[in-house]
């Protein structure tokens, strides 16, 4: 196989309809934009949803519901195995040292220590944690506040 020898499967590559050149290419006269009106100007570009000045559905139902995902911050999980690398046995991990660690940022106020990875030092928690990472530090001799 060689470049020269490279070629297009058929039907991948098809030719751009040319509209408008004259009657016998079935595609003349109006140039498959129909008769008149709005849509057969020159440069006429509608709106998403425009139904010719006609109120739009969109307007035409009434609102409904309320959607409180907006408002329901989910929690950063921050899991044992980065406290372990981060931090030095016997340290007070709190929302001010994670941050210092680079382990959360300021988009997400929640912080929730998760029980991924294992724990051999020990520390002293200030932060939320969830049933199974408190007791693995508990386990390895830390304390959760």
């Amino acid at each position: 196989m060689e470049l020269s020898n490279l070629t297009n499967t058929p039907g991948a590559r098809q030719r751009r309809k040319r509209v408008g050149r004259g009657c016998g290419s079935g595609m003349g006269k109006t140039s498959t934009r129909g008769h008149k009106g709005q849509a057969a100007r020159k440069g006429h570009k509608q709106k998403l949803g425009f139904e010719g000045g006609q109120m739009p559905l969109v307007r035409r139902l009434p609102k409904r519901g309320f959607n409180n995902a907006a408002f329901n911050a989910k929690a950063l999980g921050v899991n044992l195995s980065s406290l372990e690398k981060k931090f030095e046995n016997g340290a007070e991990i709190t929302v001010e040292a994670l941050a210092k660690a680079g382990l959360s940022d300021n988009k997400r106020p929640k912080i929730k220590i998760l029980a991924t990875g294992e724990l051999t030092k020990k520390f002293t928690v200030k932060v939320p944690c969830s049933a199974a990472a408190k007791a693995k530090i508990e386990a390895a001799g830390g304390t959760v506040a």
